[in-house]
């Protein structure tokens, strides 16, 4: 039977620094991910270069460029894996059909950085897979989410995740107003992700939008030496530095 198998990238891609990948990904990750020979990812750029990272410290089980990769479409970046404008099925059946044809059992998908089919497209192959009674297997690696909020002195046992915040300034402020709304009066914490070209201005508009109240955390760089993961309250925010805002980050919104 064809395996599925999840595999977590390291939380450095887009940054100068990288982490050493054995201190992000555990001995079992590196050598099940060394042992796969087709992939489906969100950049095949990018998983090329975590397969090279990986080969510096397993034996692959082909030549880098002897591996397939197929790229997951447009429509899922854009649209989301759930919105109905990308059939999953057909797509996994493909690089099934590929993997058998060339004597495999195993599909590895993989995204950027951190766990593929969270906060990150792929939710919708690991949904065609238990479909066609696949096995799914996910590896244990980082996830951004779960260490920024660990981090974060904010509530861990009630929480959501609610992607990227609106562009639109206007839209924007009421989104985040909600959001508080929300952590105010149930007590669930408001995790969202920005590109790191939007973070000050995404950060602005939280200072400008939230109670001085309520609480605000940032964490950036996570799993580097350069990491920064700092909380306080809003209007503790406005009497400290903003923090440096040019790396992938995640901020939370809490009581």
């Amino acid at each position: 039977m064809t395996t599925l198998i999840l595999v977590p990238a390291p939380l450095d891609f887009g940054c100068e620094a990288q982490a050493p990948i054995t201190d992000v990904l555990p001995l079992a990750t590196l050598q099940i991910a060394s042992s796969i020979t087709h992939w489906i990812a969100e950049n095949a750029k990018s998983c090329r270069a975590v397969i090279k990272r990986i080969g510096e410290h397993m034996p692959l089980a082909a030549p880098l460029q002897q591996h397939i990769i197929t790229e997951l479409p447009r429509e899922v970046h854009k649209k989301g894996d759930h919105a109905g404008a990308f059939d999953a099925k057909p797509f996994l059946q493909e690089a099934i059909k590929k993997a058998v044809a060339s004597g495999v059992q195993s599909i590895g998908l993989i995204s950027e950085a951190g766990m593929p089919a969270v906060a990150d497209p792929g939710s919708s192959i690991v949904r065609a897979a238990h479909a066609l009674s696949l096995s799914v297997q996910p590896l244990v690696g980082p996830s951004s989410l779960l260490l920024a909020l660990a981090a974060s002195g904010q509530n861990g046992q009630n929480f959501a995740f609610v992607g990227y915040l609106p562009i639109d300034a206007a839209e924007r402020m009421q989104r985040i107003r909600a959001l508080e709304a929300v952590a105010k009066k149930t007590g669930q914490t408001q995790l969202f992700i920005e590109v790191p070209h939007r973070n000050t201005a995404l950060w602005q508009a939280l200072l400008a939008s939230l109670q001085p109240s309520t609480y605000l955390s940032f964490a950036s760089g996570l799993s580097l030496p350069n990491a920064q993961i700092r909380s306080a309250t809003v209007a503790d925010w406005k009497h400290r530095a903003a923090p440096d805002a040019g790396l992938p980050c995640v901020m939370a919104v809490g009581v």
